[in-house]
C-alpha cells in the first residue's frame, strides 16, 4: 500500500523487516522468501536501485525454480521482473532470452490466449522496439492486442495500453495514417475509464497530439479533433 501511494521510503524497512521475518520462520530458500525478495526488489527498481535490486530478483528466480521447477508460472515472473530490470539498465541482449523463456512457460502453462502470454508478447515487443526490430515487434503486438480484447472486451484499459503501443510502433515506420484511429482509439477507452486526469490519459494524449503533429495537422486542428473526441464521449456517456 505504501509503495503504491509513492511512500517509498516508508516501505523499504517494512519490506526488509517482513524479508526477515520469513527467512528466519521458513528458512532462506522458501517460496515467501522469494516473493518478499521481489516485493524488495521492485521497491528499488522505482526507486532508481537497479544494482541493489538486481540480485534480489536472481535470489528469487533461483529460489522457485529449485521450489517449483523450471517450468512453473512463478518461474515465468521471475524471468520478467529481471529482465524489466536488464532493459532498464540497457543490457538488451541479456534481457531478450529471459522474456523468450518467459512467454514459452507461460504459453505452455496457461495456453496461447491468456493475459499473461498478451503482458510476455508486450514485454518482448517492446525490448524488440528497443532495438529497432520493428518487423519482428509487430506481431506480437497484434497478437497481445487480439488476446486482451478477446480477454477483457475492447473497451478494457489492456487493450488501450496495446493499441497505443502498436500505434507507436506504427508511427515509428512512418506509417502515420494507420496509427491515427489506433490511437484515438486508445485515448478514448482510457478517458472513458479512468478519466482524462489519469496519467495514462495524460500520456496517451500526449503521444496523439504529437503524431497529429507529424500528420501535418495544425493546432487549432489538433484542438478541433480533441473537442470531436470529447463530444463524442459526451454522447456514450449520456446513452
Amino acid at each position: 500500500m505504501l509503495q503504491d501511494t509513492n511512500h517509498l521510503a516508508e516501505a523499504e524497512p517494512l519490506m526488509r523487516r517482513a524479508l526477515a521475518i520469513d527467512e528466519q520462520s521458513f528458512g532462506a530458500e522458501h517460496p515467501n522468501v522469494a516473493r518478499d525478495l521481489n516485493n524488495l526488489a521492485g521497491l528499488l527498481q522505482a526507486t532508481n536501485r537497479l544494482a541493489e535490486a538486481e540480485p534480489l530478483m536472481r535470489r528469487a528466480l533461483a529460489i522457485d525454480e529449485h521450489s517449483f521447477g523450471a517450468e512453473h508460472p512463478d518461474v515465468a515472473r521471475d524471468l520478467n521482473n529481471l529482465a524489466l530490470l536488464l532493459q532498464a539498465s540497457n543490457r538488451l541482449a541479456e534481457a531478450e532470452p529471459l522474456m523468450r523463456r518467459a512467454l514459452a512457460i507461460d504459453e505452455q502453462s496457461f495456453g496461447a490466449g491468456h493475459p499473461d502470454v498478451a503482458r510476455d508478447l508486450n514485454n518482448l515487443a517492446g525490448l524488440l522496439q528497443a532495438t529497432n526490430r520493428l518487423a519482428e515487434a509487430e506481431p506480437l503486438m497484434r497478437r497481445a492486442l487480439a488476446i486482451d480484447e478477446h480477454s477483457f472486451g475492447a473497451e478494457h484499459p489492456d487493450v488501450a495500453r496495446d493499441l497505443n503501443n502498436l500505434a507507436r510502433l506504427l508511427q515509428a515506420t512512418n506509417r502515420l495514417a494507420e496509427a491515427e484511429p489506433l490511437m484515438r482509439r486508445a485515448l478514448a477507452i482510457f478517458v472513458a475509464s479512468l478519466g482524462a486526469d489519469h496519467p495514462n490519459s495524460q500520456t496517451v494524449m500526449g503521444n496523439y497530439a504529437a503524431l497529429l503533429g507529424e500528420m501535418g495537422h495544425g493546432e487549432e486542428e489538433v484542438r478541433e479533433r480533441f473537442q470531436s473526441l470529447q463530444r463524442e464521449l459526451l454522447g456514450q456517456s449520456s446513452t
